[in-house]
């Protein structure tokens, strides 16, 4: 019988402290992602547009400084020092809202402001994970640490969304969200019990803000991937900025009620941790990140579709967050683990940098574009266009090598897999998602 516990937990303390902050950051995380545009409509009285500004505040970041700041983490090192900062940082600007709300100056110029500049200490944050994360894992346990890491995501989807339903109702939405600045804390504390040892510093040429984006624009697996995640993430945040607004104004789906949606479609994700090693064991590895880029956006379409009783619409939105939590593991999981085996140790902050730029970079556009749009076609026309143009996003790998992808690539400089060699993938882990 397969112990309880995966191996990865119970053979790398350092690992284990890290997922554990992480953890308990992501439910946090989960809870500020139902609470914050639960402020704007119910206690700010958010329009259309002005809920796309704040999803577009929030992203925004990406697009401005996420390509210098992996060129900055790379020539500076120290990565985890850069997570704790950007950690204790977030936990301060999100105390801001309930601070504001108790003494009745919050508005909305203020959520704009504070999503912001927590969304800008998250672009250092994430583009120094990748490196920590290599740090910590061997390359023959990149999947089984990113489906732990992911399978928390997916937990905190389920557990974050119902628990920030219930602290609103109870505390709520600017009191519900001063418990994710605590699990900032709670990240902060496990990062710095920890101290591996990181990838070199490189300076001189090869350190230009450009070299991410050279080895991006060179690669046949992270190219074409990028441009089929872009496409994907442009119309499934058009989707999300009018989301809650759409739940709770058109279809009158209460706080609590939309997080036990929310929570219980999550339930998908923890099905995709179970499944995508099988998946990718089955498919190969390139083939089952393409199934995620399908499985992720189409079950959206449920949303703008739902009607009817009350019980078909919660069934449908049920359906709708099952489906997609499926989808988003499978396709993180894969493309996180090929990443992690095919970029560079010298390059990987500048290369998770230019891809954020584009990939995390395009979230803005789309939910500016939903707000735009909703306001000629509607919002229920707005998230039906909007899911179903997600579903471009997987024509970018059809030319593409990563449908004949089995097994992880090597790095550049690196000798491939001997041969007959298949990814290990752990059987008693949860496989990830994003």
């Amino acid at each position: 019988m397969a112990p309880l516990v995966p191996t990865l937990l119970r053979t790398e303390i350092p690992f284990r402290r890290f997922w554990t902050g992480q953890t308990v950051s992501l439910i946090g995380d989960q809870i500020t992602l139902i609470a914050l545009p639960l402020v704007a409509v119910l206690v700010l009285h958010a329009d259309a547009a002005q809920m796309g500004y704040l999803t577009a505040a929030g992203v925004l970041p990406n697009l401005l400084f996420a390509l210098h700041a992996g060129a900055w983490v790379d020539r500076r090192g120290r990565r985890r020092q850069v997570m704790i900062a950007a950690d204790a940082g977030r936990a301060v600007l999100l105390a801001v809202i309930p601070l504001s709300a108790v003494l009745g100056v919050l508005s909305l110029t203020e959520l704009y402001a504070v999503a912001f500049l927590v969304g800008t200490a998250s672009v250092f944050f994430m583009v120094a994970y990748q490196a920590l994360f290599v740090s910590l894992v061997s390359s023959d346990r990149y999947v089984e640490g990113n489906s732990l890491l992911n399978g928390s995501r997916a937990l905190s989807q389920v557990a974050g969304p119902s628990l920030g339903g219930l602290l609103v109702q109870l505390l709520t939405a600017p009191g519900a969200i001063a418990v994710d600045a605590i699990s900032f804390v709670v990240s902060a504390v496990f990062l710095a019990r920890i101290s591996p040892v990181e990838p070199p510093t490189e300076h001189g040429r090869r350190s230009l803000v450009l070299a991410g984006v050279r080895f991006i624009a060179r690669s046949p697996l992270v190219g074409p991937s990028l441009a089929a995640t872009a496409t994907i993430n442009f119309f499934n945040f058009a989707f999300f900025a009018l989301f809650v607004l759409y739940a709770t104004r058109a279809l009158h789906v209460r706080p609590a009620a939309l997080g036990l949606v929310l929570g219980c479609g999550a339930v998908g994700g923890l099905v995709g941790a179970a499944v995508t090693g099988r998946l990718v064991r089955r498919l190969g590895i390139g083939r089952a990140f393409m199934l995620g880029c399908v499985v992720f956006p189409a079950p959206l379409v449920l949303v703008p579709l739902a009607g009817g009783p009350r019980a078909l619409v919660l069934g449908a939105l049920f359906a709708a967050e099952f489906g997609a939590g499926l989808g988003v593991m499978i396709l993180d999981i894969s493309v996180g683990s090929i990443f992690a085996a095919v970029i560079p140790d010298r390059l990987r902050s500048r290369v998770s940098g230019a891809y954020m730029t584009v990939n995390y970079g395009v979230r803005p556009l789309g939910a500016l574009a939903a707000g735009a749009v909703a306001g000629v076609i509607g919002v229920r026309s707005t998230l039906l266009v909007a899911a179903l143009g997600a579903l471009l996003g997987v024509l970018w790998l059809l030319p593409s090598p990563m449908r004949r992808l089995r097994d992880l690539p090597a790095r550049d400089g690196e000798a491939p897999p001997a041969e007959g060699g298949a990814m290990d993938v752990a059987a008693n882990g949860l496989e990830e998602s994003a």
